[in-house]
């Protein structure tokens, strides 16, 4: 009995934890291992350049914990660093709300045709992929146009730092924070796990299942071009070439996280986490200067794998314990 409850205890603390653990591995070994790891310039770097891909996962870590799945926030991210270009010339506000109403527009499209007429969010979502690049492409003249943002006070908003940190970095630390309580303190976030864990066992308690899943989709769309407009800001243009296969990076953070695939658990600490922790590998990747970017793909591909792999033994080990 006391070896079955220590194995459980030990379970649960690599379902949440495993990525914040391996992280410090990770952050030790490169400290050890790279002079120019362990500074403070190196740590901002790889806080800034996480920033954009924590704000999509955030909204993708709900998605996966009501048992979904978003394709499109690639997509979506780069057709709202063009609309916030796009958008610009007309002063901060419109570069602001025209990426946030088209994404979020996106994003409510998809919840409901998800959770009203049960299509597999998996082909909801790869259509939304296809048809948002399309809709870019079509914006700016197949890619040949790229926007430039002009406004200064929006430009601010992605290039404008406060103690060596800029202020998107800010912007995902509250956005983390309000995350966190709206999934462990409301029973918004409760009503998600509940779906995740059992759609069916869920409508039968009376969780409003269908506007539960409308709202996680439409805020994977907000976050989504929220990330491509500070995106945007930061760049002075709405580059066209950004977000190709961004979305398996999203689910991979989320994954790697401790958040289930299959849905029903997970946690923001844990996104988190799995951003951070592939931002550092491709940090350490860059140490070493004589390995390409590619190595990360690979270097990703495998923790995920090994990941899903570990949380489907958990998951055995826990029935039958």
């Amino acid at each position: 009995m006391t070896f079955s409850v220590s194995r459980e205890r030990v379970g649960h603390l690599l379902q949440h934890h495993g990525a914040a653990m391996v992280l410090l591995a990770l952050v030790a070994a490169g400290a050890l291992a790279f002079d120019s790891f362990a500074t403070a310039a190196n740590a901002a770097s790889v806080v800034v350049s996480s920033s954009f891909l924590a704000i999509i996962a955030i909204g993708m870590t709900f998605v996966i914990i009501s048992g979904g799945i978003d394709l499109s926030v690639g997509s979506l991210f780069v057709l709202g660093g063009v609309l916030a270009a796009y958008g610009s010339q007309a002063g901060p506000v419109v570069a602001l709300a025209l990426p946030l109403l088209v994404c979020g527009a996106v994003g409510l499209a998809q919840g409901l045709l998800i959770a009203r007429t049960g299509m597999a969010p998996f082909i909801v979502t790869l259509a939304g992929l296809l048809g948002v690049r399309g809709l870019m492409l079509a914006i700016s003249d197949e890619g040949a146009t790229t926007y430039l943002v002009r406004d200064r006070t929006f430009a601010g908003l992605g290039q404008g730092e406060l103690l060596g940190l800029t202020f998107p970095v800010y912007v995902t630390i509250a956005l983390a924070l309000a995350a966190m309580v709206l999934l462990q303190r409301t029973g918004f976030g409760q009503n998600v796990y509940a779906i995740g864990g059992n759609e069916q066992a869920a409508a039968l308690m009376g969780v409003p299942v269908a506007r539960t899943k409308v709202y996680v989709y439409l805020m994977s769309g907000l976050l989504a071009g929220l990330a491509g407009a500070l995106n945007a800001a930061r760049l002075s243009s709405g580059v066209t070439i950004l977000g190709i296969g961004m979305e398996l990076d999203v689910i991979a953070a989320v994954v790697i996280g401790g958040t289930l695939l299959t849905g029903g658990a997970g946690g923001i600490t844990g996104t988190i986490a799995g951003v951070l922790l592939l931002g550092v590998i491709q940090s350490m990747i860059n140490q070493v200067g004589s390995l390409t970017s590619s190595i990360q793909q690979v270097v990703s591909g495998a923790f995920l794998a090994l990941v899903v792999v570990t949380q489907r033994l958990l998951g055995k080990a826990q029935r039958i314990t």
